[in-house]
């Protein structure tokens, strides 16, 4: 199984999905609110092909033990277990999955990544396994490929340290000026978006004090 994503031409995300193949079928799991437009999309590259894209309506379920059989790897990071797909969803574990995807900086679907606005680079997509630079051409490419080898990334998500509770999407600032955004929090940890030339030192967001984790890598 493999992570990736729908580009537009100008290399902005629209929609993030794990494909596999089972027989001479093929699968994209993705958020079920997205289906219907990633159907729609995908057909507009269908042409005369013989594919059929349909909803399958299978159900995802989710863990860490290694006991089920016929799961599938998490490829964004070790740390996000297996992936099971059937008709009825299987008993899962009582894990914190929010807290797995802060600790690991892994970016979620409507949240840290936004339509038509996101770069995935900056979402940290090499680094969870979700672009192949040694591929052929996918809508986005040139965006993305000079993004990777002509310019050093000023922006991207980074995990910070949180010093209280803060709204989503509230803007993080130094001395009064923006620097980035704070997203998903958990366990006085957070996904932000930052401008890593400016988010240095003491930051807050909505009165609460925000730090970059000495722990985490700054630059994706």
């Amino acid at each position: 199984m493999v992570y990736s994503a729908l580009l537009t031409p100008q290399g902005k995300y629209l929609y993030d999905f794990f494909l596999f193949k089972k027989g001479s079928d093929y699968f994209l799991d993705i958020k079920t609110n997205s289906t219907k437009e990633l159907i729609t999309r995908l057909a507009m590259y269908q042409l005369r092909a013989k594919v059929e894209l349909n909803d399958t309506k299978l159900k995802v379920s989710r863990g860490l033990n290694a006991t089920a059989k016929f799961v599938r790897h998490d490829p964004r990071c070790t740390a996000l277990g297996w992936r099971h797909y059937s008709e009825e969803k299987l008993s899962e574990e009582n894990v914190d999955w929010e807290l797995i995807r802060v600790m690991n900086c892994i970016p979620e679907t409507g949240v840290e990544l936004i339509q038509n606005k996101t770069f995935i680079l900056e979402a940290g997509f090499e680094r969870i396994n979700g672009v192949d630079f040694n591929k052929g051409c996918f809508v986005g490419q040139e965006v993305t490929a000079r993004m990777k080898h002509k310019t050093t990334l000023r922006k991207g998500l980074a995990r910070v340290i949180v010093k209280g509770s803060v709204r989503p999407g509230s803007t993080i600032s130094v001395n009064g000026k923006p620097v980035g955004i704070l997203y998903t929090q958990s366990n006085k940890m957070g996904i932000a978006y930052l401008n890593f030339d400016r988010a240095i030192g003491k930051m807050e967001a909505d009165g609460v004090e925000i730090r970059n984790d000495p722990k985490w890598a700054f630059r994706p």
